[in-house]
């Protein structure tokens, strides 16, 4: 029984966006994954990360190889899950049923699409004050007016929305042909800073602030558990891309030639910008919409603004909007479609207040990516444990879309995982509320992910019942 019989097609947990995507739909290559990420890497989030450090504290290269070693760490769990994706042309929503159960899985889905709101919010802002940037510099008279930044904001995203309403190809498209022109203004935007700041000497002279060891390392373990949560949560929905890969390959190679590559020269080029901007303007400027608007020479400052529209856009319709879209439409397929998820998703990024959370470094660094870590690492733990060490990688894809066979558990919901879930957030929370625990939170994504998973291992082990009939190949 495959998952386009008629029995699953007027299920209640079927709609066609969530459905299996046939083979003739996989059309995505390596070079489209690395274009991918590369999409979502070059963007002003990622050089505040890096600017964010170095206002920290950190040296240059204490900066880059911090965000280096975060993302090949988040890249073990995001080629793991993404492997159930390219294997059965499943989303994230989907696949999470096996483990969570059809109904269940509606709450880690909620989790990740609420985060996922979240960084459309900043996206969109940051987006927004490029276009008012933009307008200050091409008409003076913008910048008189208290409402601009609040217009261009909101311009912003019914770009946004106009591009998901377009669906998944237009979106590829958008990431294969900005590719090469993002990395090529990064590049071009790194000479030229490093040009009036007088050479890379003077850029990367400025030793790490931090005065022992010990002070270092309190610095450096939410910084990297704080890497590792900027991509946790596109490791949880990797499946909504893979799910269009040709083949197991494809989507690995381009992946793992994309995702760190881009990210550590993209960080680069934040650390030595932000350090140049000390040099020519005597302060770290860790904002690159307000260093470019303050340069004296428009036409370079509109084009290096557009470049960051450009990047920020790819990153948000990519990142931001596909997941939440299909975790949305997972709490009701028959009346919520992937358009109306993306409806949802720009109207809670907006509720969010993403001005707020980009008050400083502080707030975007420990408080934002360490918080949230701390929900999807446990997530992460359940479904892999779930998938590689219960299951063997084996899914009966038609059952995840019906009632009352393998994946129902009870009512339609896992309470083992579910525990696992709960046990995962607490223990990770925990140091918030005891001071002398404070590196469980300090370390969320890890201690999340390894409480989780392993009590969901000892919870299914002991009642292997609960998993439903055995599982073997789909039929």
């Amino acid at each position: 029984m495959r998952a386009d019989n008629p029995s699953v097609q007027d299920s209640s947990l079927y709609n066609k966006d969530l459905a299996p995507v046939p083979p003739e739909g996989r059309t995505w290559g390596a070079y489209h994954y690395a274009s991918l990420w590369i999409g979502m890497s070059v963007c002003i989030p990622t050089y505040m990360l890096a600017s964010g450090l170095i206002a920290g504290g950190m040296s240059w290269w204490q900066a880059i190889g911090t965000i280096l070693l975060g993302n090949l760490i988040v890249m073990a769990p995001m080629l793991l899950n993404a492997h159930a994706g390219a294997r059965y042309g499943i989303p994230f929503p989907v696949l999470v049923r096996a483990s969570f159960g059809v109904l269940g899985a509606n709450v880690p889905a909620v989790l990740r699409a609420l985060v996922a709101c979240g960084w459309f919010g900043i996206q969109t802002w940051i987006g927004g004050q490029a276009i008012d940037a933009m307008m200050k510099i091409a008409w003076p008279a913008w910048g008189q007016w208290a409402g601009g930044v609040w217009v261009s904001f909101f311009f912003f995203w019914a770009i946004n929305i106009w591009i998901i309403w377009k669906g998944i190809e237009t979106i590829k498209f958008l990431e294969a042909a900005s590719a090469p022109f993002m990395i090529a203004v990064g590049v071009f935007l790194l000479w030229w800073m490093t040009d009036l700041a007088g050479g890379l000497g003077p850029i990367l002279a400025a030793p790490s602030r931090f005065r022992s060891t010990a002070e270092f390392a309190r610095f450096f373990v939410p910084a990297l558990t704080g890497m590792v949560g900027f991509w946790a949560t596109v490791a949880l929905n990797i499946p909504d891309f893979t799910r269009y890969a040709r083949s197991q390959r494809a989507q690995a190679w381009g992946q793992a030639l994309g995702l760190p590559t881009t990210m550590t020269l993209y960080a680069f080029i934040g650390v030595a910008v932000t350090s140049a901007s000390t040099v020519i303007f005597g302060e770290a400027i860790w904002d690159p919409v307000v260093l470019l608007g303050r340069f004296n020479r428009p036409v370079v400052a509109l084009v290096g603004l557009v470049a960051l529209l450009l990047a920020t856009l790819t990153t948000n319709v990519a990142a931001n909007v596909v997941s939440p879209s299909n975790d949305f439409s997972n709490l009701n397929p028959r009346r919520i479609s992937f358009r109306a998820g993306g409806l949802i998703t720009g109207a809670l990024g907006v509720a969010m207040m993403p001005w707020k959370l980009l008050s400083d470094y502080s707030a975007y660094i420990f408080g934002w990516l360490v918080g949230y870590s701390a929900l999807l690492g446990p997530i992460a733990g359940v479904m892999i444990v779930d998938y590689f060490l219960l299951r063997r990688c084996q899914l009966a894809v038609d059952e995840l879309y019906l009632r009352g066979r393998r994946y129902e558990f009870s009512g339609g919901v896992n309470y083992r995982a579910m525990g696992a879930l709960a046990a995962g957030i607490a223990v990770a929370l925990l140091g918030l509320a005891v001071p002398p625990l404070r590196w469980l939170y300090d370390y969320a994504w890890f201690v999340g992910f390894l409480v989780a998973g392993a009590v969901h291992l000892a919870l299914m082990q002991r009642a292997p019942a609960a998993a439903g009939a055995p599982i073997g190949e789909e039929t």
